[in-house]
């Protein structure tokens, strides 16, 4: 069990890029009502997954292009397991049962969570490491453009530029990405200390190998991330008051942002609680 509680914020920066397209908005970059950017929980736990994977730890959710034990489905990575396939067909199985088999072998387990159906019950497993919806500290605006093929798909069709799409990107935005860990539900999972240092160095490099069409090299980065640690059994300040001490506003609140330096950064550190400011990639 972790001795600490920790709360975590990242600093991310969006430049040309979509940070998470909505696939029933025409892949849109996500905004509420106020035009605030959003990227979902979902999204940034798949990043963590994929930086985890790259450092070679062990994981259950894998994306199918990014496979490294050869399985292209939960099912069959589960029954890959030794102890989990037997306990899959035994009529006496019960949730308690596979849960440490699973929390033992698969590090997002131990992070997030998961939901596991079975053939007589489902497992199901909190995870400790919670992440909030991403937002951007101030609206952002979006530019589409018209994306066109320049190749004949069938052989002797004229060659031309028909229309293929649109194509989505946020011009500059910051959005802050916050998160928690909670020591007594690392308890049931097994989360341990060397897990926590995975996850952190995982924030850090959250956009490291994440390059695509929508978000090229670079487009994404973490400016910083910031780290809190309290004594679980003695909390002083509550995940809300540590987020408030970092403040990030637009210089000129009626100007378009196309730089971090359009922004000033304040940070106000508590009493009694180490915050670890770091640089991000």
């Amino acid at each position: 069990m972790l001795k600490k509680k920790i709360d975590f914020m990242a600093v991310v920066t969006v430049e040309n890029a979509n940070p998470n397209g909505d696939p029933l908005n025409g892949n849109r970059p996500r905004q509420d009502f106020e035009n605030y950017g959003l990227i979902t929980p979902v999204c940034i736990k798949r990043k963590l997954r994929n930086r985890l994977q790259d450092m070679g730890r062990r994981i259950l959710v894998q994306q199918d292009d990014r496979s490294d034990d050869g399985y292209t489905n939960l099912s069959d990575r589960l029954n890959s397991v030794p102890g989990f396939d037997a306990l899959s067909k035994d009529k006496k199985q019960t949730a308690e049962d596979a849960i440490p088999i699973l929390c033992q072998t698969f590090e997002d387990v131990r992070a997030f969570g998961t939901v596991v159906a079975m053939k007589k019950t489902s497992i199901g497993i909190r995870g400790p490491v919670t992440i909030q919806m991403g937002k951007s500290v101030s609206p952002v605006d979006v530019e589409s453009m018209q994306i066109t093929k320049s190749v004949s798909n069938e052989p002797g069709e004229k060659r031309g530029s028909d229309t293929m799409g649109m194509t989505h990107v946020i011009p500059f935005g910051i959005y802050l990405v916050k998160g928690s860990i909670n020591p007594i539900l690392s308890e049931k999972t097994g989360l341990t200390e060397q897990d926590v240092a995975d996850i952190k160095e995982a924030l850090r490099t959250m956009f490291v190998n994440d390059e695509s069409s929508a978000r090229p090299a670079g487009s994404m980065a973490v400016y910083r991330l910031f780290w809190w640690e309290q004594d679980a059994d003695n909390i002083h300040y509550s995940t809300r008051q540590l987020m408030d001490t970092v403040r990030i506003q637009m210089k000129d609140p009626d100007a378009v942002p196309k730089s971090i330096g359009d922004y000033d950064m304040t940070v106000t550190p508590l009493p009694d609680i180490p915050m670890e400011e770091i640089e991000g990639v």
